[in-house]
């Protein structure tokens, strides 16, 4: 099995372990207390199904002395992993994440990325045409450079359909508003971290989140799958709707990465269950799993299968 996982912005992520973070401070920081990786969302999919031992192919924009590190460094992770980027003129983004465990906040300052020409974005169009055949599923998840039409993940997505792709995506409103006018993907986790908005509308309530997700499914999407609360998630299909819910308490400034894992998570189940339920429940076993690892790393299998202990899910409808 492989995964062609799409990642039109990708990243230089840093994180800093920081205690009692303040603004307006300097802060000296040993060796220990910082990592350095290759991001972006649909990246730290690849890199965390490649450590359940799933091929995957990462293509996008890449560009610039950051992208050459994000090559380099991503190529280091598994053999796994290939790359089939389309090389631009401008430098890729970098990311940074605060992490202060003592006050349990995790703190994110994300660059917009490289604008993109029409020309590069064509010869992406072609080239995903040409590897999407080679996958037996796709993801699309994370931000886009400047540039890059948001119609994007419906475009890749109406490709990808016709060659019998499952299709999963992870990303934020306007996009995913944008995108659906072409065409919808399998599984859809929309992005909440800044904003918790679908359709234009804020959602506050949890009925807000469950009509949102009802809202999605008319568009042919077989599932939804929403965060609500940070640490519980609500998941939407056509023969109802369910509630995520921990048992333990979930350490907040560890939840860097989690969102991708649980995507990754969903992509490794879906080959060996159709029970969209079951596919869900595996993702957030996963990301509670992660929350028990410091940096941004995959968990092992045998957390995620302990993780199922740690969690209840409950049907609302």
């Amino acid at each position: 099995m492989a995964v062609l996982s799409v990642c039109m912005n990708p990243a230089l992520d840093r994180e800093f372990y920081i205690n009692n973070f303040k603004i307006d401070k300097l802060h000296r920081l040993s060796f220990e207390m910082s990592k350095m990786s290759p991001g972006g969302k649909a990246i730290n999919v690849a890199i965390d199904l490649s450590s359940y031992g799933v091929k995957t192919i990462v293509t996008g924009f890449i560009g610039g002395y950051i992208g050459n590190i994000v090559l380099t460094e991503l190529r280091k992770v598994s053999d796994l992993i290939t790359t089939n980027f389309v090389h631009i003129d401008g430098e890729t983004r970098e990311n940074i994440a605060i992490i202060d465990e003592s006050s349990h906040t995790l703190t994110e300052i994300n660059s917009a990325g490289p604008r993109v020409p029409i020309e590069d974005i064509d010869h992406f169009l072609r080239r995903f045409s040409l590897i999407v055949s080679s996958a037996d599923a796709v993801v699309i998840s994370g931000s886009l450079p400047q540039g890059v039409p948001n119609q994007i993940y419906g475009d890749l997505t109406k490709i990808a359909l016709k060659y019998g792709k499952k299709v999963f995506w992870e990303t934020k409103d306007e996009i995913i508003q944008e995108s659906l006018k072409i065409s919808a993907p399998c599984i859809l986790r929309p992005d909440f971290r800044k904003d918790k908005v679908l359709f234009g509308k804020e959602l506050v309530t949890q009925e807000d989140y469950i009509d949102a997700g009802k809202e999605l499914i008319k568009y042919g999407i077989k599932m939804v799958v929403l965060s609500y609360k940070i640490d519980y998630d609500i998941v939407v299909t056509q023969d109802g709707v369910w509630f995520l819910k921990p048992l333990v308490e979930i350490e907040h400034s560890h939840l860097l990465g989690t969102g991708d894992t649980y995507m990754a998570a969903m992509v490794y189940k879906c080959f060996k269950s159709d029970n969209l339920v079951d596919i869900a429940k595996y993702g957030y076993a996963a990301a509670l799993a992660k929350t028990w690892y410091r940096a941004k790393v995959p968990p092992k299998l045998e957390d995620i299968e302990k993780a199922f202990e740690k969690f209840k899910i409950e049907r609302v409808e």
